[in-house]
């Protein structure tokens, strides 16, 4: 190096090298350095981890991926291929994302409801030539050949054309799916995720009286026969059904979403902390075997964020602070201690 070059020398670390080989190879840069081993195996606890109630489908998902890997089972179909049934908001989305988190792959999600159309399975595999739209690629197929190594979401597949069911037959039996311009995408690599809602309906009716959760489970089954085709069904590596949240876990819920909020708000400087008052409530007001945990993240929203946020705003956290949140008349009340200089600190209380 002369005299006159004065541009710092720059190190190459072991991290630039793993980012530009997984780049090059198009694999995970976890895959890199991680073994796969290791991370298979801590895969179902780290799933139980955040999603509650549901140990059952965690354990057959798991349990086929794991084949997969050993070299056990045929290397010309994805790595699963899995039909996620259940009412809404117990987990089948979330789990899907979370699998993709914890393997260190891409998530795709496509959803269903956009594909009712006969036409519109252009849109996932390209048009073919002569028709509009023929120099694009398809959605689906030019995601998965930019990102081999994914969890694929077909969210809410009932609401697809029948079409678009078989494309994925192909897909599910061979690991490939050729676009109308010949290019084949590989989705050998992919953990391929369908969610439905069928039978949901019919299995909480007949699940409320004496037949119990077993009248609704063979109420689910059924109407999946209905629905989808014996020839999809059987190239499907599990049906996954999903169980109702009951109350006992809405604690583990409501824990979970209060954390998330506690990292957004640690971001802008103030330190929140909920008593157990506030969980509890929170717990019975949030909770709707029908509706899943979705009432909670309404009812966080309302009652905590919305009163947070018009102090973050315009009030006391403009600076930060701390925040204690309790019940007060059924309702969520807040102590906050704003940040101010140290000669002038004050106890507030704010009811919302």
């Amino acid at each position: 190096k002369s005299d006159k070059d004065s541009s710092p020398a720059y190190e190459v670390t072991a991290i630039d090298i793993e980012e530009m080989i997984a780049q090059m190879a198009r694999i995970p840069a976890k895959t890199v350095t991680l073994n796969q081993k290791d991370r298979l195996q801590g895969l179902d606890r780290n799933l139980k981890l955040t999603i509650f109630g549901q140990d059952n489908a965690v354990d057959k998902i798991v349990a086929s991926i794991r084949l997969s890997r050993s070299g056990l089972r045929s290397g010309d179909k994805p790595i699963g291929s899995f039909l996620f049934c259940g009412p809404t908001g117990v987990g089948k989305t979330e789990l899907s994302k979370q699998l993709a988190s914890h393997m260190g792959v891409s998530f795709i999600r496509f959803d269903m409801s956009e594909y009712m159309e006969q036409h519109t399975v252009s849109r996932l595999i390209g048009a073919p030539p002569g028709y509009v739209g023929f120099e694009q690629a398809g959605l689906m197929t030019d995601a998965v050949t930019k990102n081999p190594h994914a969890v694929v979401l077909l969210d809410e597949i009932e609401k697809a054309h029948p079409s678009v069911w078989n494309i994925l037959l192909q897909v599910m039996d061979h690991g490939f799916l050729t676009d109308n311009n010949g290019k084949k995408a590989d989705f050998r690599n992919v953990v391929l995720i369908m969610t439905s809602n069928v039978g949901s309906r019919d299995a909480e009716r007949r699940s409320v009286g004496f037949a119990g959760d077993v009248g609704g489970s063979d109420a689910s089954s059924k109407e999946l026969e209905r629905t989808f085709s014996p020839e999809f069904r059987n190239r499907l590596d599990s049906i996954v059904f999903f169980n109702s949240l009951d109350l006992r876990m809405m604690d583990q819920v409501v824990n979970k979403q209060l954390v998330e909020l506690e990292h957004l708000l640690l971001a802008k400087n103030i330190e929140i902390e909920f008593d157990q008052s506030v969980r509890d409530w929170l717990g019975k007001k949030g909770y709707d075997r029908k509706m899943g945990p979705r009432p909670l993240g309404r009812a966080i929203q309302d009652e905590i964020k919305r009163p947070l946020s018009e102090e973050i705003l315009f009030g006391k956290l403009e600076k930060g602070g701390s925040v204690q949140v309790i019940i007060k008349d059924d309702k969520p009340f807040f102590l906050i201690e704003k940040k101010a200089p140290a000669e002038k600190l004050a106890e507030e209380s704010v009811e919302h």
